[in-house]
């Protein structure tokens, strides 16, 4: 069941409820108010208060910073898996794309950054992870450089209402079983 659903705000308590989710990770801006579904207990919610912006230095604006992506991958590493997480941002094409990519490689440190990058582009064409997420995610795996890179390689995302939700196998592994189920 190893599987993050990546969706915006205002898709949070559905895909919870449609999807078993009993775990989420929020990342949105500070005074963003918003309440969290009821199948997600207080404690298996991490909220990453931040905007989606890629520099710090921006006035009141919060930058990703290198604490959220400890947290992050501290809150992953301690999520048993047994049910989906669902990762969520305002609209779902920067932030949480990013967060799940992270998450991914957070839990399984094996991944190709290449594979993984480009099965974020196949079940998400929007996605256009925040490039400072990514950055500070790449130096905390100690990917080298390559997560930077593979992201790059996938491109801009195609443009998009803001309505686009998407579920991403953690491993290939899973997307390889979902295929033969």
């Amino acid at each position: 069941m190893s599987r993050i659903i990546v969706c915006p705000l205002d898709k949070i308590a559905e895909l919870s409820v449609r999807h078993g989710a009993r775990e989420m990770v929020s990342l949105i801006a500070e005074k963003q108010d918003f309440h969290r579904p009821a199948v997600i207990a207080a404690a298996r919610h991490l909220k990453l208060k931040m905007n989606d912006i890629g520099f710090a230095g921006t006035g009141t604006l919060i930058a990703p910073s290198e604490a959220h992506v400890e947290q992050l991958i501290a809150f992953v590493k301690d999520w048993d898996q047994s049910a989906p997480l669902v990762v969520h941002c305002w609209m779902g094409v920067s932030r949480s794309p990013a967060a799940a990519v992270i998450a991914s490689l957070a839990l399984y440190p094996e991944q190709d950054e290449v594979e993984l990058a480009t099965r974020l582009r196949k079940v998400a064409p929007h996605a256009t992870p925040n490039t400072r997420l990514i950055e500070i995610g790449d130096r905390h795996l100690q990917r080298d450089g390559r997560l930077v890179q593979a992201i790059k390689r996938i491109g801009r995302g195609a443009e998009t209402d803001g309505r686009a939700s998407f579920v991403l196998p953690v491993t290939a592994q899973v997307e390889i079983e979902n295929r033969a189920s």
